[in-house]
């Protein structure tokens, strides 16, 4: 059995780690220089369009998935009838454009923050007299950790927030005071079956994923985000990972996006659940039956952002996942999991963690 992966980043190495695991062979379509996945299979360095590349990956593999949502959907569509390619083609699509994803969960009943689209500068107005300040402006496409956004936060900013941004599709979307952020992980295979992992409590900086804590002690949220996210695996005749990224608003939840991929903040799933997030996602691609999602104790992630000092490598009781990729400011470049046997101590354990690798990096 072989998987062909698009993208041979951090992720699609977990994934191929995972691959190994269950004795399956994985190759990767990236264009990169020394991709991290290369610890882990054969990577054919050619863009990610590539024709000849994709039919190579179509002829020589059983199953093709990709491990970003960049990918082009032209792409994806040139094979589709050659070799199974999950999760869907469509899924990808909404998850491109941030009006489309909101179209989607409008549609799906999933509650959202108010939004506004921007084509042009009167727009931007419309926007402001409709949502409020502060609000936020993003691109509809290719934004991600921060980037192509643009906190609006009074009448002044808005000639600013054009000049940043004006040019692309963009749009606007309601500021929210939430109480904190949650993620919502789930799977399901070709037969359709479905399993759910427990909510993820997120900490971001700089628009940047910092630090996860599984699973979240608050019953009804996690009932309603599994609702949420099994709607949408049905809806999307979904395979494979999906992770649904909400804010908390007192005892209600608001979408804020998905990603059709296995994601940061299931990284703790690795060492804190009974199967990984990237398992699971292979036995969902592969029709296998699914793994239980039970947690191992309670998690907690760090990312390691920029560099990785020596000292995170020297903190006994943890779990370094180094990438292999070199340091640059604002790169992810790994991750440290903890566990501890209740909140307490995996709350006091991940601060002395994120303490120790955010002193070390200043």
């Amino acid at each position: 059995m072989r998987i062909g992966i698009i993208g041979a980043g951090q992720l699609g190495q977990m994934l191929g780690f995972a691959a190994r695991d269950l004795g399956v062979e994985c190759v990767f379509l990236d264009p990169s220089d020394q991709p991290p996945a290369a610890a882990c299979g054969h990577v054919i360095q050619r863009p990610f369009d590539d024709t000849m590349a994709l039919s190579e990956l179509a002829a020589t593999c059983d199953v093709v998935t990709y491990e970003f949502e960049n990918v082009p959907v032209e792409a994806l569509h040139r094979i589709e009838d050659k070799v199974a390619i999950y999760p869907p083609a469509g899924a990808l699509q909404h998850s491109q454009d941030r009006l489309a994803e909101k179209k989607l969960f409008d549609r799906l009943g999933i509650p959202l923050p108010g939004y506004h689209v921007i084509d042009t500068r009167n727009d931007l107005d419309a926007a402001v007299d409709k949502l409020g300040l502060p609000l936020v402006i993003k691109t509809r496409r290719l934004g991600y950790d921060g980037k192509g956004q643009f906190v609006l936060r009074e009448q002044a900013d808005i000639d600013t927030a054009w000049q940043t941004l004006g040019g692309n599709d963009l749009i606007a979307e309601q500021w929210v005071p939430f109480d904190y952020e949650v993620s919502c992980i789930g799977v399901r295979n070709v037969d359709g079956d479905i399993v759910i992992y427990p909510l993820s409590h997120n900490v971001h900086e700089g628009g940047i994923l910092r630090t996860s804590r599984s699973p979240v002690d608050a019953p009804a949220l996690a009932e309603t985000a599994e609702q949420y996210v099994r709607t949408m695996l049905e809806h999307l005749d979904y395979v494979g990972t999906l992770a649904l990224e909400l804010f908390v608003c007192g005892d209600e939840l608001l979408a804020n996006e998905f990603a059709p991929r296995v994601h940061n903040s299931g990284h703790w799933s690795i060492e804190g659940s009974a199967t990984s997030q990237f398992e699971n996602h292979l036995r969902a691609i592969l029709n296998r039956p699914l793994g239980s999602t039970a947690s191992v104790g309670h998690a907690g992630m760090v990312n390691l952002i920029g560099d990785i000092p020596a000292a995170a490598l020297e903190i006994d009781e943890t779990h370094v996942h180094d990438y292999g990729k070199s340091p640059r400011p604002g790169r992810k470049l790994g991750h440290i999991t903890v566990i501890g046997e209740a909140p307490a101590e995996r709350d006091k354990f991940l601060d002395t963690v994120y303490r120790i690798v955010t002193q070390s990096s200043c």
